[in-house]
């Protein structure tokens, strides 16, 4: 397959051989999100956005299995520095509590590991004064063990903070702090003191404009968050909320970018209030957004980060008095993933800063706006992104999941997300050619839908 100029190609979607292979799954497998019936078949051509499925299908992947594989299928910035690396049994380790090197000094590393992971890591979040890290096998796990170490940090303060549309992993604890969608929670026990503010929906909205209640006063720039801690007049003391827990961006909850007025006036109460933000980084950073962390883009400063899914591993990263001192407060026998995930996540982080891809990320993503913006009918009622952290909204959610529908019988892979919101998330190194050949085939298929 040849990257440079290897185009979609679909006979029928799912072809015979997909269904058959979807019906095996299934046997089996308990009920699921399954989005697509689309099978991979991991012996044949796959390289970038580009991938082949078991009937022969080419496929241009804009979903980077939910940004979980930040550089796409096969990237050569990945494929050729582990080439030497022969495969190794046991593979999983425990990577957090256990020591493993290859022999060479530290940071002369031929195979870099979960020490090098957690270097590059206190140096990419240094800027927030953050100099430790524990490392575990997803994003759910980032956000528990956030969430432990600040209950932890507060002497066990009885309240976390969360927002409208939040999404933030399937484990109980993360479960207690999701306000997305009913079937998440619904049912399943939840930690006591969980309590939510609204989530900004309008990007540019002010005090006087806001829709969505944060700012529930017109006549003054008070939020409801403020107001929930107002030593007069709210009902939750400061002094016993334990943690802030956002997503700069929205994921799930629809790709809810927050206004200006939203980030200042967050920023402005975990300063005066004295509370530790923990900011959800899964789906916003290692560079999808155009900085390495989407927090970078607004005046909040995190305390705690929650990092996996594009790092390869699962990462809660914080100040070394956040943590606690006391060993097996928190631990994890098969922390770090495996040998292979953390040295993925080491050579993906060396990628993006040695090949530019932040300045990439953010050429390319204005790139596929502007051709949405100039050809798209009224059925698209926004376009909107950072990076290529990118989505696009229709008039009615029926819509827009016919639209997904066409964009993939026509070989395009796309991801739905809140209500009637489509994302685009395309590899970090897209190149000019693959964001047109991608937004164009999205225009053909918005054009199908109608």
């Amino acid at each position: 397959m040849d990257r440079e100029t290897v185009v979609p190609r679909v006979e029928t979607l799912p072809g015979p051989r997909a269904k058959e292979w979807v019906s095996y799954h299934r046997e089996h497998a308990a009920p699921s999100t399954y989005v697509y019936d689309f099978v991979w078949d991991i012996t044949e051509d796959a390289e970038g956005p580009f991938c082949t499925d078991v009937d022969g299908n080419v496929l241009l992947d804009f979903t980077s299995h939910v940004a979980a594989a930040p550089l796409g299928y096969n990237n050569p910035k990945i494929m050729e520095p582990m080439a030497e690396f022969d495969l190794i049994d046991p593979i999983k380790i425990a990577g957090q509590d256990f020591y493993v090197s290859d022999g060479n000094a530290p940071g002369d590393e031929q195979f870099p590991g979960p020490a090098a992971l957690m270097d590059r890591l206190t140096d990419l979040t240094s800027h927030y004064g953050m100099d430790t890290v524990f490392l575990s096998n997803s994003g759910a796990e980032a956000v528990e063990n956030a969430i432990k170490i600040c209950y932890d940090n507060s002497d066990g303060g009885k309240y976390g903070i969360t927002f409208e549309g939040a999404f933030h992993g399937r484990t109980l604890g993360a479960l207690s702090l999701n306000r997305s969608k009913s079937v998440y929670r619904r049912d399943y026990p939840e930690i006591s003191g969980i309590t939510d503010v609204p989530f900004c929906d309008d990007r540019t909205c002010s005090p006087e404009t806001c829709s969505c209640g944060f700012f529930s006063d017109p006549h003054s720039a008070a939020s409801k968050l403020r107001k929930k801690l107002d030593p007069k007049r709210g009902h939750i003391d400061a002094d016993e909320v334990s943690y802030i827990i956002v997503e700069p961006i929205q994921g799930e909850g629809g790709y809810r970018f927050p206004s200006d007025a939203f980030a200042d006036e967050l920023a402005a109460v975990v300063e005066e209030f004295d509370l530790t933000l923990i900011a959800d980084e899964i789906q916003t950073g290692v560079g999808r957004t155009g900085e390495m962390w989407g927090s970078d883009h607004y005046p909040m400063e995190p305390d705690v980060i929650s990092a996996a899914k594009g790092l390869r591993v699962g990462a809660t990263i914080s100040k070394k008095d956040i943590f606690p001192s006391e060993t097996s407060r928190i631990s994890s026998t098969w922390g770090a993933g495996d040998v292979l995930s953390s040295m993925q996540g080491v050579l993906t982080l060396d990628a993006i800063e040695e090949y530019d891809l932040l300045d990439n990320a953010v050429v390319r993503g204005r790139q596929f706006k502007e051709t949405i913006r100039d050809s798209a009918p009224d059925s698209v009622v926004d376009v909107r992104g950072k990076g290529l952290l990118l989505a696009v909204e229709f008039d009615t959610p029926e819509r827009r999941n016919a639209v997904q529908d066409a964009a993939f019988k026509r070989g395009l892979l796309t991801l739905s997300c809140g209500y009637k919101v489509l994302r685009i998330l395309p590899p970090l190194d897209v190149t000019e050619r693959e964001i047109d050949l991608g937004a164009n085939m999205l225009l053909d298929a918005i054009e199908d839908a109608s």
